[in-house]
């Protein structure tokens, strides 16, 4: 696997990709292309949340269910989109509270790679799919692996922000010592689920002010 990531995390995840859920996820990917079936992201793009934000410059954790799985879309960092892709629904959703929470004017793109760049790990819990079909890869050991990653954060890291939205990340609420960091929960930003609670939970303000109030640099949410 072309594995790109950032020497930072190198220390912290050289000994999850000696444990034997990667060597499964290995060769499940090898067996599907083997099947040349399409698999998103792209290869150099799988760990792309690893190579933007540094381990150490880690403030912010959105954390994402899986890759976008039309073609053109996935590019390694939950949530985000390329730039000259249409920008998603749920996204569409994000700005929209965005705008409401800070009146942020709403983007033109979908790349959230300038928020990754300033310490927020846009995180999904399983790193690749099969073109078309969503959660194709959701048991492959992708879950382990980034279960173990927030829980490394949690547990090296202080006074970070875990940012969870939907029923799927909330449950990872279990892996983070809430008595160190802040954890942020509500309704996904899904069409189907964004009316129950995800409009009006004022994240990003709330992301800020405890950044600020713990004397890290505020997230510059403008793209």
């Amino acid at each position: 696997m072309n594995v790109q990531i950032d020497p930072s995390w190198k220390e912290a995840l050289a000994p999850l990709f000696d444990k034997p859920y990667f060597g499964q996820i290995v060769a499940h990917l090898k067996t599907e292309k083997a099947l040349h079936k399409i698999i998103y992201p792209k290869g150099s793009l799988i760990f792309n949340a690893f190579e933007q934000t540094k381990f150490e410059q880690v403030k912010v954790i959105i954390l994402g269910q899986d890759p976008y799985h039309n073609p053109g879309q996935a590019m390694g960092l939950s949530f985000s989109v390329p730039d000259g892709v249409k920008v998603p629904p749920s996204l569409v959703n994000i700005y929209k509270e965005l705008k409401t929470d800070i009146g942020m004017p709403i983007p033109t793109t979908g790349n959230l790679t300038p928020w990754a760049n300033q310490g927020v790990l846009l995180l999904n819990a399983v790193l690749t799919v099969r073109e078309n079909e969503p959660a194709s890869h959701s048991k492959i050991g992708w879950m382990n692996f980034t279960d173990d990653v927030i829980q490394y954060l949690s547990d090296k890291h202080t006074r970070l922000v875990f940012i969870l939205w939907g029923n799927f990340a909330i449950q990872k609420q279990v892996l983070i010592d809430a008595t160190k960091h802040k954890i942020l929960k509500a309704a996904h930003p899904s069409p189907l689920s964004a009316y129950n609670g995800f409009f009006g939970c004022k994240h990003f303000s709330a992301t800020n002010e405890y950044l600020i109030a713990h004397n890290k640099e505020p997230i510059n949410w403008a793209l």
